[in-house]
């Protein structure tokens, strides 16, 4: 009887237990893993000359997909409330035209940090080690490095330059907690990123002598991230 009281008090204590798992408010979680980038771009027409004088030369640019090494920090300031800040090595991408009438193939490379901050609410019970999620924040975007291929270059584009970009982000994921302190993650972003990009042009048999161009270009990139982290 007292063997069968004893067993019953010890799995009752256990149930009613906190669970190692717990995030509680006060918690830093630190993320690495990878991070890919998927632009679901779209571009205005490249437009070369003045407002007078100017070309619409019929055709937009695309962006490519690029996977870096992510790293990301989550402090819950509520035991079902983070915010979270999501950082990387920076991403890389080839910049393509949408037609090729020129023969340019791909037009040049840019390079970006896309640094995002988002407030995410947590729907499981803190003890939960499956841990559910979704958030919103916002996001700033610095290209840097932006060139054109040689090929490209030698037909007379120069000076490429895209602007900075300040968007919202979106983001839906899962932790799952294992091992006391350690994090499985995953999480999709959608980042709002537009920017405009200028170039010169020098080309006499086009017809352009040092004319300024631009095209317009929202990337608007789904963010996928894959991560393994541990909770301090």
């Amino acid at each position: 009887m007292k063997k069968t009281f004893l067993a019953t008090l010890v799995t009752s204590s256990l149930l009613l237990a906190p669970s190692v798992f717990a995030y509680e408010k006060g918690d830093i979680v630190f993320r690495a893993g990878l991070t890919s980038v998927a632009p679901d771009d779209s571009s205005s027409n490249i437009f070369v000359g003045g407002a007078s004088s100017g070309a619409d030369l019929g055709f937009g640019v695309n962006v490519d997909n690029n996977t870096q090494l992510g790293l990301n920090l989550a402090y819950f300031f509520d035991d079902q409330w983070n915010v979270e800040l999501l950082a990387a090595t920076p991403f890389k991408h080839d910049v393509n035209v949408n037609a090729n009438p020129l023969g340019l193939g791909k037009l040049g490379e840019v390079t970006h940090l896309p640094p995002t901050v988002t407030v995410n609410y947590y729907f499981n019970d803190p003890a939960v080690p499956f841990q559910p999620y979704v958030g919103a924040g916002v996001n700033y975007t610095l290209f840097f490095d932006e060139e054109f291929t040689s090929g490209n270059a030698s037909l007379g584009f120069s000076d490429l330059d895209l602007d900075a970009s300040l968007g919202y982000a979106l983001q839906a994921g899962f932790d799952l907690l294992f091992a006391n302190d350690w994090v499985l993650n995953a999480s999709v972003r959608y980042i709002d990123i537009s920017t405009d990009a200028f170039f010169t042009l020098d080309n006499a048999g086009l017809g352009f002598s040092n004319a300024s161009g631009s095209v317009s270009v929202d990337v608007d990139p789904y963010v996928y991230t894959v991560s393994v982290g541990y909770k301090f």
